[in-house]
């Protein structure tokens, strides 16, 4: 395994792509006095520009809040996040956020869903980008069908597209798989993979599902128990697509479960 711990006065990053992500000294309190819980614990973290990057920890270490604070919903109590070299002060457009709840609009087709970001473009465009993002996510004769129609997986599907259509910089999915069965899972992840390779935005994507690190990211960032901290950083040096069952990758899965204290016990 390969990997590397981070600290505070040198944040992790990838050796081979430029910087477009610093967290530095990141720490978030909730409440105060008796009453305060403290989630984050001086987290500093860098992420290229289109890298695959998964915060990995156990659940309710703070993964979710790491995500928000970066995507601008969450103010930090200390520490700082800059994006192209500028402060993120709130959401951004330019960043889109796939939450972990359904966020499908039930009131709108699968055409209307994906194209509900760009309705300051000329219509010929936006029907041009909702086609392409339909072809893309594999929902060709589907474009009329409203989500009560569709399968998990196919919502699932119109989400990542709506989140494409609009052409951002940085994607951020926060456990984006986690109600779906086994098999659809799987699928999902071959299918979110194919379009990063098609498209190459800079993902940030949280789990709790060591396979699932493994199988998707180029980096792991693993994140102790609540405050969370940065135990280790995981360089996944392994092309896609990944053979679950070879040697290399069960190596830096069980590396990955041994970090957390669980490779004996699973």
């Amino acid at each position: 395994m390969t990997s590397a711990a981070a600290h505070p006065s040198a944040p992790a990053t990838s050796a081979t792509r430029e910087p477009m992500l610093r967290a530095e000294g990141v720490s978030m309190i909730f409440g105060r006095g008796d009453q305060a819980v403290n989630v984050l614990d001086n987290v500093s973290l860098e992420v290229g520009k289109g890298e695959f990057v998964c915060l990995l920890g156990p659940s309710g270490c703070g993964k979710s809040t790491m995500l928000n604070v970066i995507a601008g919903f969450l103010t930090p109590t200390s520490g700082r996040v800059l994006i192209d070299g500028q402060a993120v002060r709130g959401p951004d457009r330019r960043r889109v956020f796939v939450f972990q709840e359904r966020g499908v609009f039930p009131w709108l087709t699968v055409e209307g869903n994906i194209g509900f970001g760009l309705f300051d473009l000329p219509q010929a465009e936006r029907e041009t980008r909702i086609a392409h993002y339909v072809e893309m996510v594999g929902l060709k004769g589907f474009e009329k069908a409203y989500p009560r129609e569709l399968s998990g997986g196919m919502k699932q599907r119109v989400e990542v597209a709506r989140a494409l259509a609009v052409d951002p910089d940085m994607l951020y999915l926060d456990e984006p798989f986690g109600a779906l069965d086994s098999i659809t899972r799987l699928v999902m992840r071959s299918e979110l993979l194919r379009i990063w390779e098609a498209e190459r935005k800079t993902i940030i994507f949280v789990t709790h599902d060591i396979d699932e690190a493994v199988q998707l990211s180029d980096r792991v960032i693993v994140l102790s128990a609540r405050p969370a901290k940065i135990q280790t950083i995981v360089d996944i040096d392994m092309p896609h697509p990944r053979d679950i069952s070879s040697p290399r990758y069960l190596e830096l899965r069980d590396g990955i479960l041994d970090a957390i204290g669980l490779a004996h016990k699973v």
